[in-house]
């Protein structure tokens, strides 16, 4: 379990931020309360996370997949939810999980993971090569690393299908056991499907009364003309 203090509050979870600390860089970092594995270990929602964790642990993780995208034909699905706390979980198990924000135009994983300084991210080593990636990465946990986004924009997104973003994912893959990366609505724009055709797999998030099955099934279609295999669909009740 991360190190952060937490007191529960009657009806509230307040935060005392003994924060997390990168010592290969002297950051911190912060586990929200929106990270429900992490702040509500005992909850619902967080053996939610611990189930889909276990399946994606035989599924594919054990099968020598390394890498997922995250994605959702809608806004509001909670893609930025379930990538940070599934990223969170996969970690508490061991394995090496590195958490990318590919959502440039709007990002949101700082909403779950803050730290009290980004710097560079994604948006930057999409715009120069030669930025090496090992110094942009924020490293949380032993386990848990995380790519924020950065200076992002539509500039940067538009880089999502270049051979920048092919390198830098093919790096990722051999530095890490999974990689996550959340992405914005697929309604919005074309980036989690450019994501998708490179990581190869994707795993759908839909939400209650608020997704509809037409667009899971357009989604769906999208992702495997993309060449991107979607290993499922995941409902998020919360």
């Amino acid at each position: 379990m991360a190190d952060v203090d937490y007191t529960i509050a009657p009806g509230a979870l307040r935060e005392r931020p003994h924060a997390l600390a990168d010592s290969s860089a002297q950051h911190s970092f912060v586990l929200t309360e929106h990270l429900v594995a992490a702040t509500r270990p005992g909850s619902i929602q967080a053996e939610s996370f611990r189930g889909l964790r276990s399946n994606l642990l035989s599924q594919h993780v054990n099968r020598g997949r390394r890498a997922l995208a995250i994605c959702s034909p809608a806004a509001e699905a909670g893609c930025s939810f379930v990538s940070a706390n599934l990223a969170f979980v996969m970690a508490q198990a061991g394995v090496n999980t590195l958490l990318i924000d590919g959502n440039l135009r709007g990002p949101s994983i700082h909403q779950f993971i803050a730290s009290d300084h980004y710097g560079a991210g994604l948006g930057e080593c999409l715009a120069d090569d030669t930025l090496p990636l090992a110094g942009v990465i924020k490293r949380v946990q032993p386990s848990l690393s995380v790519l924020y986004a950065g200076d992002a924009g539509i500039a940067a997104a538009d880089r999502l299908g270049s051979s920048v973003f092919r390198n830098l994912i093919s790096q990722c893959l051999r530095d890490y056991d999974l990689t996550i990366i959340d992405t914005p609505p697929s309604s919005l724009s074309a980036d989690a499907r450019r994501i998708a055709a490179v990581t190869h797999y994707a795993l759908v998030v839909t939400r209650r009364d608020k997704t509809f099955v037409k667009d899971v099934r357009v989604l769906l279609d999208e992702l495997a003309a993309d060449g991107a295999e979607p290993i499922g669909t995941y409902l998020n009740d919360f």
